[in-house]
């Protein structure tokens, strides 16, 4: 299905970053998750171009207003490493409380893995860059409500659209994206920054790892 008006204006912008910014690879390349993808993207280049990051972010904080509403969350937390930055420049437009939250606890100090100050009963919107299968935002939803806030929302860049949406949905958190990477993959493709290829590999991609992760929903933290 196509997309339109102010959301292929926003399709075509970040198509033009990420070619720009040469963050979408072909090869082999193993995710966080331990299972090999043949494409990469690296978002995490694109705070190394400090206008195409400036615009990254506003897209995204326009998007956080318009679907969720500022109103309706007390503080932002960013999703190690990738998350950080897009989450600190969000927090700060927004002006909202920043937590981030570690992989790991930390085994010294206040021995957390939620950083910041975060109060029982508190909002906590989810912000990472991508989205895959979902576990790490799972695990970050489940870490923030163990701390006794409140996981309802979480909010990407880009969803690889692997599954990741129903796996935050059954422990209750609504997956939110700014684009889809079928769409990111079709507009790059008419734009000649991926060949016939590239396109076929990504939306092949998708259908065979969503399968893998939906089979696997409760897969054990």
């Amino acid at each position: 299905m196509r997309i339109h008006g102010e959301k292929e204006s926003v399709l075509i912008e970040v198509c033009q970053i990420l070619k720009k910014t040469n963050a979408i690879e072909f090869g082999t390349f193993k995710l966080s998750h331990g299972k090999p993808t043949p494409y990469y993207i690296d978002l995490r280049v694109i705070p190394s171009f400090p206008d195409a990051f400036a615009r990254i972010s506003e897209i995204f904080v326009n998007s956080v207003r318009d679907e969720i509403g500022v109103e309706n969350f007390d503080r932002i937390a960013g999703i190690p490493t990738a998350g950080l930055p897009l989450s600190t420049i969000i927090a700060y437009t927004l002006r909202k409380p920043l937590l981030y939250i570690r992989q790991k606890q930390r085994l010294k100090g206040r021995e957390r893995r939620v950083e910041g100050i975060l109060m029982p009963g508190d909002r906590v919107l989810l912000i990472d860059d991508l989205v895959t299968t979902g576990l790490s935002l799972k695990k970050s939803a489940l870490a923030v409500r163990a701390e006794g806030g409140v996981v309802s929302d979480a909010f990407v860049l880009l969803d690889r659209e692997e599954g990741g949406e129903e796996r935050l949905a059954d422990i209750g958190v609504r997956l939110h994206s700014v684009l889809k990477v079928r769409d990111v993959a079709q507009k790059l493709y008419e734009m000649g920054a991926i060949d016939e290829n590239g396109l076929k590999t990504i939306l092949g991609g998708i259908r065979v790892r969503r399968k893998f992760t939906l089979n696997f929903p409760k897969n054990p933290l």
